[in-house]
């Protein structure tokens, strides 16, 4: 997830990208479409460029494990896990769990960790609640690519307290504020985008409590009144309609399936999808993000709409370089990019993740698009 930032001097995209509405496919799972489809065309990411990307990540690794965002930039735990995801996807193992002992070795006591670090610390103290409760996603997916229980069992304590910590913010009207300040004290709202990651934290924790043979009913709980938000009062969270990851992302949580994620898909694509340059990041602005670009077609294949998830893996994919790099996005229609040509994991990461999803390379190509299978 990328962080809520634009840049100022961008004038209001053109309309050229309007009007061009995919159409959903009928699916009834993400499984099923993509296993079809996967078996009948061309991969989007041969061997040899997934492993040119998973160099790329490893770059930005740290000998302690940290995935930066670039070499000499900072990283927060989010994009943290999705690129230990991206190299488990790879197959690059080693570096993945590196990057999972990293967490376990910085975690607060009380399960959380903060917003942003560099090589050398604490950039930004603040948490960021999804950030804390994404390890539980990306332990389950790790699950799901190696089969490695004792791995999983490993990481457990680091799991559970960590979706604690989250849960335990829980507000008296139920919501999780989005994020704390460095002296304990909780911020006064929510935020859609992130509530919608914790659902998929939640039932990934849940799976993963399954697995080692506990129960968590208070992450049941807490879960289930969380879907019921943002499926029935998106109202009680703070407005951020402007964002394209407020449109896709209840949709890319499973908190709306079916025919209501479909119908709400369609009716902000006019709004985010830039004709085929992919994803805007504000709707009122013509940066286009390869991250947000890959996490939108992941919500649509979550519909069973196969089609137009490639279409926007392959939009994103222009941004890619010869040794394997992405741009984090770029200003359309000039493609003037944007940070000034900042490559960073994180869209490296969500490239991966979605051609696998696409592609089914691994055994964890659903981990994103379906509830876990429990």
């Amino acid at each position: 997830m990328q962080p809520e930032f634009a840049p100022a001097d961008i004038a209001a995209a053109p309309d050229t990208g309007r009007g061009r509405m995919p159409q959903p496919a009928d699916a009834d799972t993400a499984r099923t479409r993509t296993a079809q489809l996967a078996a009948g065309t061309a991969p989007l990411l041969g061997p040899p460029q997934v492993a040119a990307t998973a160099d790329a990540i490893e770059a930005c690794q740290q000998p302690d494990g940290l995935i930066l965002w670039f070499d000499g930039g900072h990283a927060d735990p989010w994009n943290h896990v999705e690129g230990a995801m991206a190299l488990a996807s790879a197959g690059r193992r080693d570096t993945a769990e590196r990057a999972y002992k990293w967490l376990q070795a910085n975690q607060h006591p009380a399960g959380s960790w903060h917003n942003y670090y560099t090589a050398h610390g604490v950039e930004d103290p603040k948490v960021d609640t999804n950030c804390c409760a994404y390890i539980a996603v990306g332990v389950w997916h790790h699950w799901l690519v190696t089969g490695d229980r004792g791995f999983a069992a490993s990481m457990w304590p680091t799991v559970r307290r960590a979706l604690d910590f989250v849960v335990g913010l829980r507000t008296a009207s139920g919501h999780i504020p989005w994020a704390v300040h460095a002296d304990g004290t909780p911020w006064p709202y929510a935020l859609l985008t992130g509530s919608s990651s914790i659902v998929h934290s939640l039932r990934c924790g849940l799976a993963l409590a399954e697995l080692m043979g506990v129960s968590r009913p208070a992450w049941a709980r807490v879960l289930a009144r969380t879907e019921l938000q943002i499926r029935h009062r998106p109202d009680g969270f703070e407005p951020k309609d402007r964002w394209a990851m407020d449109w896709y992302y209840p949709v890319l949580c499973g908190a709306l399936d079916g025919a209501q994620a479909r119908s709400h898909l369609a009716a902000g694509a006019p709004k985010f999808l830039l004709g085929d340059y992919g994803v805007r990041c504000v709707a009122d602005q013509s940066w286009v993000t390869g991250a947000e670009t890959c996490e939108c077609a992941l919500a649509y294949l979550r519909t069973g709409d196969v089609a137009t998830a490639r279409r926007l893996v392959e939009a994103a994919s222009a941004m890619r370089n010869a040794d394997g790099t992405y741009y984090t996005g770029w200003v359309v229609p000039q493609r003037r990019t944007f940070p000034d040509a900042e490559r960073s994991s994180y869209t490296a990461a969500a490239v991966l993740l979605a051609t696998d999803a696409i592609d089914h390379r691994t055994t964890a190509a659903t981990a994103l698009i379906a509830s876990p299978q429990r």
